[in-house]
């Protein structure tokens, strides 16, 4: 199988090739941060939400040139990157980083990037047939700060709460903001469908500003469906009636259990065949 190519600062490059040095900023500082999309029948899905989002976090890190990564740079790059490893579906993968030197003050706030795909097959989003086993993750809480809605490369809070949902053998984890209050998932956003109404997580509480999320809020708005952002006890999981997460790689994912709680999925379905109409 052909090695699939990379986009490293506009030169086009076998995604194996050794590339960083030890003064590179992302691996020493995770200065930086990284945009995750999908693309379908060779389109970046929603890559007007993807560009703001990035534009936004650029900015808030300080670093040049955001303006000049708009909606036209993502699509042009992604669909230029997609034709040269010839697939038409893929997971794409834009980390930006501070191209400098310097200990932690750097010494210019340019920015490079990096550009990788990840084909795959379906050319849609589907829900999965088994619902998620979930549980809390509660050894660290997730800072409330500017760049708390922002993916950045500073992730080591997701990677214990990964090494966590393995060693216990779940699906994925919910995390908790440093107030204790409901935030997100590994990768994900967080949906609950308590007593006929829909909440997630305000962005106000730390959360990820997902690209999927906002869409799935738009989604419920046009539906008729009862959507709130607000702050959220952990509690209301014990009592919701369904929870689902959300993301730009897989759409809609529901959870059927939290501990012994045990959720339906039918709003989950309702949203899925919106998302995919559009």
């Amino acid at each position: 199988m052909k090695p699939n190519l990379i986009n490293y600062n506009d030169e086009i490059l076998l995604a194996d090739t050794k590339l960083l040095t030890i003064a590179n900023r992302g691996f020493k500082y995770g200065d930086g941060l990284f945009e995750s999309m999908r693309m379908m029948k060779g389109k970046v899905k929603f890559v007007d939400l993807h560009a703001d989002r990035l534009q936004k976090g650029m900015k808030a890190l300080h670093l040049d040139g955001y303006s000049q990564m708009d909606a036209y740079f993502l699509k042009e790059k992604a669909e230029e990157l997609a034709s040269r490893n010839k697939v038409k579906h893929a997971r794409l993968r834009l980390t930006v980083y501070r191209d400098a030197e310097g200990l932690y003050t750097p010494t210019q706030n340019k920015a490079g990037y990096c550009l990788e795909l990840q084909p795959v097959d379906e050319p849609r989003y589907f829900l999965n047939t088994r619902g998620l086993i979930m549980d809390m993750y509660n050894e660290m809480p997730k800072p409330v700060n500017i760049l708390s809605n922002y993916k950045t490369c500073n992730s080591i809070l997701f990677i214990m709460a990964g090494i966590f949902k393995t060693q216990n053998k779940l699906d994925d984890a919910f995390i908790l903001n440093q107030y204790g209050y409901l935030c997100e998932t590994i990768s994900a956003n967080v949906f609950v469908l308590y007593q006929n109404h829909l909440y997630t997580p305000a962005l106000s509480e730390g959360c990820i500003g997902g690209v999927m999320r906002q869409v799935v809020i738009d989604l419920a708005i046009a539906n008729n469906i009862p959507m709130t952002e607000a702050q959220l006890d952990p509690e209301i999981l014990n009592q919701a009636d369904e929870v689902f997460i959300t993301n730009a790689s897989r759409g809609i994912q529901w959870v059927m259990g939290f501990g012994k709680k045990r959720y339906f999925n039918e709003i989950s379905k309702v949203l899925m065949d919106e998302l995919n109409k559009l």
